[in-house]
């Protein structure tokens, strides 16, 4: 249980960060409203008018946010497979064996090919070019 006691204080104190940043912000931020800040915001450009009840996204945002899930879960899973798929080698240098085996080779190729699916479908409906 000691083991864990650090990571417990770090969630608490993170934690109490975060209601108590919450829970001043009302009384220590600035009141002063316009009409400008009240507008959506659409990245610096002028918002265009919706619909009431809102209105339809463009397929661009989708994409973009889903290129991007893609791409870090390709990563969560690459870098620690890479870490552990280093060859073991003994004191003279020479490669014993690899450490995760051919079965992990196939797997990741599996999904290095399945992400390529994802890339190529974004590149399809241009997701990747942004005029």
């Amino acid at each position: 249980m000691d083991l864990y006691v650090p990571i417990l204080v770090l969630a608490v104190l993170a934690g109490g960060f975060a209601v108590f940043s919450v829970a001043i912000a009302p009384f220590t931020g600035p009141k002063r409203w316009n009409r400008a800040k009240l507008d959506a915001y659409e990245c610096g450009i002028e918002p265009t008018p919706q619909p009431i009840g809102g209105g339809r996204f463009p397929l661009k945002y989708m994409i973009t946010a889903m290129l991007f899930i893609v791409f870090d879960i390709e990563i969560i899973f690459l870098y620690p497979w890479a870490v552990s798929f280093a060859p073991e080698t003994n004191d003279a240098g020479q490669v014993l064996s690899s450490g995760l085996g051919l079965f992990a080779l196939v797997e990741m190729l599996l999904f290095i090919a399945t992400v390529l699916v994802a890339y190529a479908y974004v590149w399809r409906r241009k997701g990747l070019d942004w005029d």
